[in-house]
């Protein structure tokens, strides 16, 4: 079965897929679109439910909605080292408070308590999702 990621996390113009997305050598869905429909919803639940391998959600300080939070521990705790974790704590001009990335930390460590994966970077997330297909 051909690797594949779902690219879940903050939207709000955030250029993390951007800059991810050329690091790649996996397929990847990309739930971005301009029109957001219940076609687009259902689209995205099916990718991420049935036609992607692994859900990463990387989080930046563009995130207005805590959902994706929600998303990554379910993630972590159904399918382990299938969900990648990424805290940006930068984007453009918005930039976490001490506060919300001690939040942030201990939801990664909650990541990594059920056996999902916390990365530091970008870089690392394209390693570790690059990694997965040598041998194939």
């Amino acid at each position: 079965m051909k690797k594949k990621v779902f690219l879940g996390g903050t939207c709000n113009k955030s250029t993390w897929r951007n800059e991810l997305i050329p690091m790649l050598h996996i397929d990847y869905f990309n739930p971005v679109v301009e029109d957001w429909t219940p076609e687009c919803q259902a689209e995205e639940e099916r990718q991420k439910n049935e036609e992607c391998n692994y859900q990463l959600y990387i989080i930046t300080p563009k995130m207005t909605g805590v959902f994706s939070i929600a998303e990554v521990i379910e993630a972590a705790i159904t399918r382990h080292d299938k969900a990648i974790f990424c805290i940006i704590p930068k984007d453009g001009e918005s930039e976490f408070t001490k506060g919300q990335l001690k939040s942030l930390n201990a939801v990664g460590n909650m990541v990594v308590k059920y056996r999902g994966v916390w990365c530091k970077s970008l870089k690392e997330v394209a390693e570790y999702l690059n990694s997965t297909i040598i041998g194939e």
